[in-house]
């Protein structure tokens, strides 16, 4: 633990009160010739806004002072929430009260009102600590002596005013990129220059240029990366054939989708003797062009993760690894990491081992394939695959024994459709449809799962620092909301102070198959929380496993590349008790970096589908199509279709009535007819409108859907549920995480 932290746990005592800085020295045993450091080092820690300074110059923490730190989430209508950076409920934040912060600034904010009575809590912001926003993507607007860019991002509300001076020339209805020169205040726009002009509005591939550009996804590698990897060998060194374990006579295949290029992961199988299965997981072994702090690693760690943006991958290594000398393509030598598990009739793993080897992988097989021989039978790919039958066959069963053993122990299994989008070359979507997860994929995933397990725990007990993967129990309070709205259905969690998962997979059984299993599962998702990358081993709670992390996809993700790294230093005796120190630091960051950059290429993934979703439904304006209702707000229904889009009924456009807001229930309820439109009713709707700009589809309810009672929701409806107009209001001010649509979720899986 280093200072900063026995600084910030000493502030947290209750018994602590402000010290000024030469208290705090004398504490901490600082030095006369130290302390000049040492207020620096506090400077920095306010800056970050770890600690607060008071007006008479004491320090103390701000959860102490009445001060939350966090990640500003702004709105279009100029209001914002603090998502904070402690366990604690999200705080509003009125327009009043930003003070010129904007959407994604680190800020402080003083509370004003702590949640009571169902009112939100509610602060100022008093200090922004760090600006999220040095440049604005968005359309350019042209007057005759300035011009304005219109945020693409709709959470940052206001304009940026460019004077004529700084516009680089660019014309109205061109995609712009603006930086910041002076920000907002009370009452004043920000103020920026044009410093790239993208496009016109329209052309083709700006519509996803302008989304790669709003994340600030990188899109070539530095020229100094770009030449480091492309002098890279393509010749494997003779001492590595000579100190690795040569595995080139196994039977080894890889199984991926048709279109995927880098092969990090590759399969082998036999049956024991006693009667007990033989997997190996083999891994390219990328760390060995890869070396810490060499040019490309540290490109790698700033990206994170590679991210798939439906026509377009922006990778995380260059192309010459992620697709050539580090992917596993058939009939040639690879270099990798193998992990080889002997795994009994139950599903347990009795043995392991984890070696560095090279490998020939006999075939590139896809899903699709392996597919069609285990389920379809398909008697060509048989007979060209003869060869390999028996091992896809004895994958199958270990796959269905090693599912059955992760269900039996209460690993938590969400069976959503993913959809694949389908673009024709011009970059428009011509079809959606929902991906299958079949056999292969399967087999693929429970092999994945049971390696990423079994490296976690063998990491675990040698005790060296390492980056696992973890998810935190949920919150109690999401999934009492739960409990109570399934209750209604008549289900029930049973759970005190902490719930197993086991508990919530079987809700998931006795829905299944049953009208109400989608809206089931996706409250059930909602409520738990996301998982991350943490040097602290605490488990996977969706997946009911005390040790997990991620080993198997190096190529594409930065926490499997560091970890292999550490695996192979401890196999060949390398992490000394000075490397040991050095490591925990690297794997601290390496999990917080990581962490951030997945949520940012998720964010980026989500919204490119959710535009090209939108722009495929602007085709089908006035269609009508059977869906479900997946979310239930207080100003109107979110409707999925079976292709997994969904599309907004806003409350104004169900004519019929007046309808209120039963957030017990999550429904909307006729005031007059009583008639209820509830999560996981089936619906008839057409499409009314598309906005491409914020991707949002608006449906037309239909009227011919089966109307229900009052007496159905199992519970009298009071005063207290059927909230006032002003309530509704309220809602919409900042949507529930518990009633988001689906489509903000996602689960972890591989």
């Amino acid at each position: 633990m280093n200072i900063q932290e026995n600084i910030i746990n000493f502030m947290r005592e209750q018994a602590y009160k402000p010290m000024d800085a030469r208290e705090l020295a004398r504490i901490f045993d600082v030095k006369k010739s130290e302390f000049e450091e040492f207020l620096k080092m506090l400077s920095y820690m306010e800056k970050d806004g770890l600690i607060v300074k008071t007006r008479t110059e004491h320090y103390g923490v701000p959860e102490r002072m009445g001060l939350v730190v966090g990640k500003l989430q702004g709105h279009q209508k100029g209001f914002g929430f603090l998502i904070a950076d402690i366990e604690r409920p999200d705080v509003f934040i009125p327009s009043s009260n930003m003070n010129g912060a904007m959407h994604n600034d680190r800020v402080m904010v003083k509370i004003l009102r702590e949640e009571n009575n169902g009112k939100k809590c509610e602060g100022e912001v008093i200090r922004i600590l760090e600006r999220g926003n040095k440049t604005v993507i968005g359309v350019f607007e042209e007057s005759k002596n300035f011009g304005f860019v219109v945020p693409d991002e709709k959470r940052i509300h206001q304009d940026v005013f460019i004077s004529k001076g700084d516009t680089m020339g660019a014309k109205s209805g061109q995609i712009v990129i603006a930086e910041i020169v002076r920000w907002p205040e009370t009452r004043r726009n920000p103020e920026g220059k044009i410093v790239d002009i993208l496009g016109k509005k329209g052309d083709k591939g700006i519509d996803i240029l302008t989304i790669i550009k709003k994340y600030k996804l990188p899109e070539e590698f530095p020229a100094k990366v770009q030449s480091y990897a492309e002098n890279l060998s393509e010749e494997i060194p003779q001492e590595e054939y000579e100190r690795r374990k040569d595995l080139r006579n196994l039977k080894i295949v890889t199984i991926d989708g048709e279109d995927a290029k880098d092969l990090d992961d590759a399969v082998s199988i036999e049956k024991l003797s006693n009667g007990n299965y033989y997997l190996g997981v083999h891994i390219a072994d990328v760390t060995h062009y890869v070396k810490e702090k060499n040019p490309l690693d540290k490109e790698a760690l700033k990206r994170g993760t590679s991210v798939y943006l439906i026509d377009r991958v922006i990778p995380m290594l260059p192309k010459k690894l992620s697709n050539g000398l580090c992917s596993l393509n058939p009939k040639v030598d690879r270099l990798t990491l193998s992990c080889f598990m002997e795994i009994d009739k139950t599903g347990k793993v009795v043995d392991h081992e984890i070696v560095e080897s090279i490998i020939k992988t006999s075939e590139r097989m896809t899903y699709t394939d392996v597919t069609k021989i285990l389920r379809d039978k398909d008697e060509e790919l048989i007979k060209r695959y003869d060869y390999l039958l028996n091992e896809f066959k004895l994958m199958e069963e270990l796959c269905h024994v090693l599912y059955k053993k992760r269900i039996t122990r209460g690993a938590i299994d969400f069976d959503f459709e993913e959809c694949k989008i389908i673009l024709d070359e011009l970059g428009k979507p011509i079809d959606i449809k929902p991906y299958e997860r079949a056999i292969a994929n399967r087999i693929i995933e429970e092999f994945m799962l049971v390696c990423n397990e079994t490296v976690a725990e063998h990491m675990f007990w040698v005790n060296v620092p390492f980056v696992y993967r973890i998810h935190e129990e949920p919150d109690l309070e999401k999934l009492t909301h739960f409990n109570e709205f399934v209750y209604n259905l008549g289900y029930s969690v049973r759970f005190g102070q902490e719930v197993h998962p086991k508990a919530l997979q079987d809700i998931i059984d006795k829905v299944r198959g049953k009208k109400e299993e989608t809206v089931v599962n996706t409250l059930l998702l909602r409520s738990l929380k996301q998982a991350r990358y943490s040097p602290e081993c605490v488990g996977h709670f969706g997946l009911a496993a005390r040790y997990y992390c991620h080993f198997t996809s190096p190529i594409r993700r930065y926490p499997d590349l560091i970890i292999h790294r550490i695996i192979k230093e401890f196999i060949n005796g390398k992490v000394t008790e000075n490397r040991g120190k050095k490591l925990i630091v690297e794997v601290e960051y390496a999990s917080t970096q990581s962490s951030d950059m997945e949520r940012l290429a998720d964010d980026a993934e989500r919204e490119v589908d959710d535009l090209k979703k939108a722009e495929y439904m602007s085709e089908r304006i006035g269609e009508v199509y059977e869906g479900i209702i997946s979310s239930v707000t207080a100003f109107g229904l979110f409707v999925e279709l079976p292709n997994t889009i969904e599309g907004l009924v806003h409350i104004s456009t169900l004519l019929d009535d007046y309808y209120v807001y039963d957030e017990r229930h999550l429904s909307l309820v006729g005031e007059r007819t009583k008639k209820i439109h509830r999560l996981g009713d089936d619906v008839k709707i057409k499409v009314d409108k598309v906005d491409l700009d914020s991707h949002e589809i608006y449906f037309e309810l239909l009227n011919d859907e089966k109307e229900d009672s009052l007496e159905e929701l199992g519970d009298e409806l009071t005063e207290e549920n059927i909230d006032s107009q002003g309530k509704q209001e309220e809602l919409q001010e900042g949507e529930s995480e518990i009633t988001a649509p689906i489509s903000h979720y996602k689960s972890d899986e591989e």
